[in-house]
Formats: structure tokens, sequence, C-alpha cells
């Protein structure tokens, strides 16, 4: 029992090392790509704004953009307009998430992200 006590903060401690070092960069990045892929955003958009929202925006506030943007019980999946999306957005309740996410499709579209 001591030792699988150990070994699971063993692991704890290395993945915390990961995120806060950057090492799990590349797949905390790959998990953002394919959130708005499914999204409906295109693959390559999709590539600029994960690496435009991974360097700026924290592992929390990742998570709450997931949370807040995803559909909740009566809102459409997908094919939602403008309102939704704005809705959706307030429901984020952080700012300067919403600004790297708007900021970033926005250049992304653009070509220069």
């Amino acid at each position: 029992m001591r030792k699988l006590f150990i070994g699971l903060l063993l692991i704890s401690g290395l993945g915390a090392g990961a995120l806060f070092t950057g090492l799990a960069d590349p797949l905390v990045r790959w998990q953002v790509k394919g959130a708005l892929v499914e999204s409906g955003i295109g693959e390559g958009r999709a590539e600029c704004m994960a690496e435009r929202m991974v360097e700026r925006l924290t592992l929390g506030q990742l998570w709450k953009l997931r949370q807040g943007m995803a559909a909740q019980e009566g809102e459409p999946e997908e094919g939602y307009g403008f309102g939704e999306l704005v809705k959706r957005l307030r429901r984020v309740d952080d700012g300067e998430a919403v600004a790297v996410l708007t900021t970033s499709a926005g250049l992304c579209a653009l070509g220069i992200g």
C-alpha cells in the first residue's frame, strides 16, 4: 500500500512538473486544436489559434473556455448563430481568455497570427 502511495505521488509530481515547465505544451496544444476543430474551425486556423492560446492562457483559463463554450441542455451542438456565440462567451466569465480567443481567431483568419 505504501509503495502504491509513493508511486502515485511520484507520478503526480512528474505530471505537475511537466505542466509547469512547459514540457506538456505539445499535448495541451493538441487538445486545444482538437477542441477547435470539433467546434467547426478549419485545421490550419485551429493550429494557429491553439498555438497562440496555449502561449497566452493558463490551463485554468483554457478549461474555463472549454466549459463555457460547451453546449448546455437545450442548446444546439453546432450550427448556432452570433447570438448564441455571444451568450456562450459571456458564460466564460474571463475577459482575458475571451480576448485571447477572439484576437487569435481574427489574426489567424487574416493569416498574420
